[in-house]
């Protein structure tokens, strides 16, 4: 296939680059500024060479969501994932481009306590609850020109370079690794390596439409968490944070990410046969070291 991906840097983007590579697909890299292949979201403009003779199209853009959540830096995270898909999914349509695959988050689901969670679950509530389905609801040109779209609802991603795992590991390093809040609270985690054979999977197989929950099937407890990275590091994990001490340091950040439990399942790929590398969080970590 010939691929052409935007936000093609960074944690995700990279060695998803280098694996389609490796697996015989041409990769186009769509970027802004210089390059190959530019484009200007805000002003709506594609480089028509970029999507010539392009099977599909698979956009990961996305601002890092940061700690603390400002109006401004809300409005920042919103239009740097509904922006971008809206302009890319209107130029599969007129391209007539047959798949999109569009980076989206499990956070879709907000707050479901212990309660497992499918691709069938709805919506719930809260600010990643909404950006999740304004993300979703911006592919809507490419499904309704009949190209096969997938939302790649992405959970806690493990690496080595960098995501969840680059501010805790210092922290657990210092001795002062430990639970959050009641340690109850579910975490949807992948390591990274599933994380890219499964956006090649759903690319390869044409039974993948829809949602797609890009998380592990055994979601484990921050308390299972904790206790498994600091195995990991050789660290002790004793400490307890608040829920009040991380509302105060974090605001409603704390609440949407830090404290809220998913215990979502990825139903669809288990169905089309995908195969998880890393079953447990112990191997997935290990492979971060």
């Amino acid at each position: 296939m010939r691929v052409l991906v935007a936000g093609s840097r960074g944690l995700i983007g990279d060695p998803l680059v280098e694996a389609l590579r490796g697996a015989g697909h041409e990769v186009r890299r769509l970027v802004r500024g210089k390059g190959r292949y530019t484009w200007d979201p805000p002003a709506g403009r594609i480089d028509a060479t970029a999507l010539d003779g392009v099977d599909a199209v698979i956009n990961l853009c996305g601002s890092p969501m940061g700690l603390r959540w400002s109006a401004a830096r809300k409005q920042m995270i919103v239009d740097s994932r509904v922006e971008p898909t809206e302009v890319l999914a209107e130029a599969v349509a007129e391209h007539r481009i047959p798949v999109l695959l569009n980076a989206s988050a499990v956070g879709f689901y907000g707050d479901t306590g212990d309660r497992v969670v499918t691709e069938e679950s709805p919506r719930g509530q809260g600010f990643l609850a909404d950006l999740a389905a304004a993300w979703e609801a911006a592919t809507g040109a490419a499904a309704r020109a009949g190209s096969r779209v997938v939302n790649l609802r992405t959970g806690l991603v493990l690496s080595g370079r960098g995501g969840l795992l680059e501010p805790l590991k210092p922290l657990f390093w210092l001795g002062l690794g430990g639970r959050l809040g009641s340690g109850r609270q579910y975490m949807p985690w992948i390591s990274l390596r599933d994380q890219v054979s499964a956006v090649r999977f759903a690319l390869e197989h044409e039974s993948v439409a829809g949602p797609v929950n890009l998380c592990n099937p055994n979601p484990a407890t921050n308390a299972e968490f904790t206790r498994a990275l600091g195995r990991a590091l050789h660290r002790p994990a004793p400490w307890w944070v608040p829920g009040f001490a991380l509302r105060a340091a974090l605001g409603e950040t704390a609440d949407e990410m830090a404290l809220v439990s998913q215990r979502a399942v990825p139903e669809v790929l288990t169905k089309a046969g995908f195969s998880f590398a890393d079953t447990t969080l112990d191997s997935a970590l290990a492979a971060t070291r």
